[in-house]
């Protein structure tokens, strides 16, 4: 998982995620040691094994809710992330576009291969590992989307917009239906330190909110003892829930309220 831009806001409060470091962002969190970790929604393994591909959906719920939206080129889960469109934000016009794997995997393979990105993320050893994380989320049941943030017509950060609450993140809070996860990489080194990261995570929070009408939060998980990340989040309008135990790491379940954003 990435690691950091050097401010997680665009103003005062701006904080770096980590002091003085201008790598790329993660905001999944950290593993137990430290390093950023793989983060609930990612479709690789914990420490432990567990994969967001073991939490299989019920046949029936396929058959009922899944199926007929792909038989109609609809995505099924989260409510059509290619139809979104450009939206304005404090820094520029942002888009999220799904990937497109034999058109984008080499950008995205490039920035996992960043030497500040490849310890985090994990996928930087074999030489189809970016592949398969990307091919299992395109091919998979559409739980998660891998996309690429766009700011104003330039591909410059990779996200994961996941359903929380079918997710194996749900295992350990108490998840409400429809609950959104996002997790970040700010991919190129020029795109770092301009405090791009909480800007775009309130934009792109509020854009699920926008855009998934049944969804009341947008949640993330970044590891407790790692203050900066939190308060990334919390100028990005999200609050602190509670402490979590997921497999690797403590984490602070962090949470933007539908009902809070006009206050936050």
């Amino acid at each position: 998982m990435p690691p950091t831009d050097a401010s997680a806001g665009t103003g005062p409060g701006s904080v770096p995620l980590h002091p003085g470091d201008t790598g790329p962002w993660d905001f999944r969190g950290t593993g137990g040691d430290g390093a950023w970790g793989k983060g609930a929604g990612d479709t690789s393994s914990f420490g432990d094994g567990e994969d967001t591909l073991d939490l299989r959906l019920p046949d029936e719920f396929i058959a009922r809710f899944v199926e007929p939206r792909l038989a109609h080129g609809l995505d099924d889960l989260l409510d059509q992330i290619p139809t979104w469109g450009p939206n304005p934000t404090p820094v520029g016009m942002f888009q999220l576009v799904p990937v497109r794997l034999e058109h984008d995997l080499p950008l995205v393979r490039r920035w996992m291969h960043d030497p500040a990105v490849a310890p985090f993320w994990e996928l930087a050893g074999a030489h189809n590992q970016t592949e398969s994380h990307l091919r299992a989320q395109i091919d998979g049941d559409g739980r998660s989307t891998p996309c690429l943030g766009v700011l104003d017509g330039t591909p410059m950060s990779y996200w994961e917009i996941y359903r929380a609450d079918l997710d194996p993140l749900a295992r350990h809070y108490p998840a409400r239906p429809h609950d959104t996860g996002i997790h970040l990489l700010i991919g190129g080194a020029a795109d770092r330190g301009r405090g791009l990261g909480s800007a775009l995570l309130r934009a792109v929070a509020d854009l699920v909110l926008d855009r998934r009408p049944a969804c009341s939060r947008v949640v993330a998980e970044p590891d407790l003892r790692n203050t900066p990340s939190v308060a990334a989040f919390l100028s990005a309008g999200f609050r602190f829930e509670a402490e979590i135990d997921l497999p690797g790491k403590q984490a602070a379940l962090m949470i933007r309220d539908r009902v809070l954003r006009g206050l936050m």
